[in-house]
Order: structure tokens, then sequence, then C-alpha cells
């Protein structure tokens, strides 16, 4: 019986005039299911951007167009046939020697100062609370449990809460601050006046410390303990552990934390319109309010479109600001 030997060379051609190799096969088979694999993320991602679209974008888009128009109610039934004005809406929101302008630009002023104080003891207190709670004791799920609290409770109850509180004649805050302690010679009007603006500080503040807390503390789980015990062993205190390895540690989880507080306050609607309803007092006149009394008060909602424009061009600026601030500190600081 006789075997004839076969080339390499001839059994390629063999396979190539007959059927195709396993191999090429296979990686016929598997260029589909790569695809299927990388078009998967976009598919599982087109209920969001549709929800996206329809919820946000769609009426930016509408918006912006309103800006460009004379809106008022005598053609809300149908707002495309409302006359063209040009830019005069947001001439007239910038005219700041006219009285809508001169009003616009202290709404700004106190939004500023509102959001400048609210981010900033949001996130002290925070902080504080976070590293506190890294210290192993008694009842410590609890009490995390219980600094989470104004941030679980719907909005709405929350301020509505606090607005019986500062209620002039038998609210709690007045109870507390003139009958038991005697801080205030009377029972102060908080939700009038100066007074208001402090009111408003308060409930921000108290809703809004327990995201910074949470996301401070979730930080904090990825700084390695070691690091605090070879300073310790080096001698350093609590206030240079907390300035050499926390702060720094922290800094790119603060960068985000801030941006969004930020905001989140800077456009806050609920609770200001909760707490004084349409009418706002001059002291705690943010801008988000003053936009709803310019369109839905004064009907007036091509001036109202123009001026939620130059607040969303704001916010974008100081949002690309901030981005290109902190990233070339962060490229600085690996450098």
């Amino acid at each position: 019986m006789t075997t004839t030997a076969t080339t390499p060379a001839e059994a390629g051609e063999g396979r190539a005039v007959g059927e195709k190799t396993p191999g090429a096969a296979r990686g016929k088979n598997r260029r589909p299911g790569r695809i299927r694999r990388i078009g998967l993320p976009y598919l599982l991602l087109l209920p969001a951007l549709a929800l996206e679209l329809l919820v946000h974008l769609v009426p930016m888009v509408i918006g912006i167009v309103m800006s460009f128009r004379e809106l008022t109610q005598f053609y809300i039934r149908d707002w495309t046939t409302a006359p063209r004005t040009g830019l005069d809406n947001f001439e007239v929101a910038v005219d700041f020697d006219a009285p809508v302008g001169q009003a616009l630009l202290h709404s700004f002023f106190v939004t500023v100062l509102f959001t400048v104080l609210s981010v900033g003891l949001c996130w002290a207190i925070g902080t504080a609370a976070a590293i506190y709670m890294q210290e192993t004791f008694k009842g410590r799920g609890i009490l995390r449990a219980v600094f989470l609290i104004p941030y679980a409770l719907p909005v709405y109850a929350a301020v509505i809460t606090w607005v019986f509180m500062f209620q002039h004649d038998n609210g709690l805050v007045n109870h507390v601050l003139h009958d038991q302690l005697g801080v205030t010679d009377k029972p102060s009007f908080w939700l009038i006046g100066d007074n208001s603006f402090y009111a408003l500080l308060t409930v921000s503040v108290w809703k809004g410390w327990p995201f910074a807390f949470l996301i401070v503390m979730a930080g904090l789980q990825n700084i390695p303990k070691e690091m605090y015990e070879a300073a310790s062993l080096d001698g350093a205190g609590l206030w240079q552990q907390l300035r050499r390895i926390t702060l720094p540690s922290l800094r790119p989880v603060n960068q985000v934390l801030v941006l969004v507080l930020f905001l989140w306050t800077f456009n806050d609607f609920n609770t200001p319109y909760v707490m004084f309803g349409k009418a706002a007092p001059k002291a705690a006149d943010l801008i988000s309010v003053h936009i709803y009394q310019s369109s839905f008060v004064t009907w007036n909602f091509g001036s109202g479109s123009a001026m939620s424009v130059l607040l969303l061009l704001f916010l974008l600026v100081v949002t690309g600001v901030y981005l290109a601030l902190t990233s070339r500190g962060r490229k600085t600081a690996d450098v």
C-alpha cells in the first residue's frame, strides 16, 4: 500500500479550490457578531436619547425661536403667527437703564450671591459631615440615614414644612429664636422683606448639603487608610492630614460636585416658588422666578424666552470656563 505525500502548498490549493478554510469561515462569522456587539450600546441608548430629545432639546429649540418673536397672550393659540422682532427682546432685557433691564440685573446679582453662599455652605457642611462619618462609632449607620433625610424628602413637602416653621406668629423659628433663646427683640418676618433671602438660603442649604455629604463620603472610600497611618507615624496632625491627603485626593470629586451644585442652585425654581409663590420678595428674587414672572404673569413670553436664552448662554460660558480651568489644574497637578 503506497501513500502519497502532500505538500502544505498543495493542501492549501486544494482547500482554495474546494471548501473555505475553517479560519476564514470563523473570521467571516466573527465580523457580524462584532458589529452587533458594537451597535448594542447605541441601541440601548436610543430610548434615553429619544426622551432627552423630547423633554429637553425640543423645548429648548422652541424657546430660542420664541425669543425672536413678540409672543403675548394674543398669539397663544398659534404662537407661530406672532410677529418677528429680531433682537428686540434681547435688547430690552440687557438695557440696564430701563426698568426691565434693571430688574433683571438685580435678580441676576441676587442669584449669584445666593448660589455662591448656598454652594459654599453645602460643600463645607457635607464635607465636614462625611469626614466625621469615616470614624467608626456606635450608631453611625443610623446617623448616616438621618443625614440623608432632607435629600430623600420630596421638595414640595419639605419646603411647605419650612414655610410653616417661618410663620411670624406661630412658627417654630420665631418660637426658638425669640421666645426661648431671646436672640431677637421681636418675632421676625421671614417670608417678606430682607429676611426672605436668609430664609431661602437656609432651606436651600438644608436640602442640598446631604447630596454633598453623599458624594464626598463616596469619594473618601477611595483614599487608602495606609496614607493616614503613614502620616500619623510621621507626626502629621488632623489638620495636616486634611490639607495634605484628604482635600487633594478629593479634588476630582469636588470639581464635579461644585459644578453640579452650582447648576442646580442657579436654576432652582421649586424652592423659591413654593416658599413665596408667583411674587417673590425683592431680596429673594431669583432669576428663575423672575423669568417665570416675565413669562406667565405679564404674559410676555417673547421677553421671558429671551431672558432664558441669556441665562442658558451664561451657564454655558461659566461651565466651559470652569471645566477649562479645572482640567488645566488637573494636568498641572499630574505633571
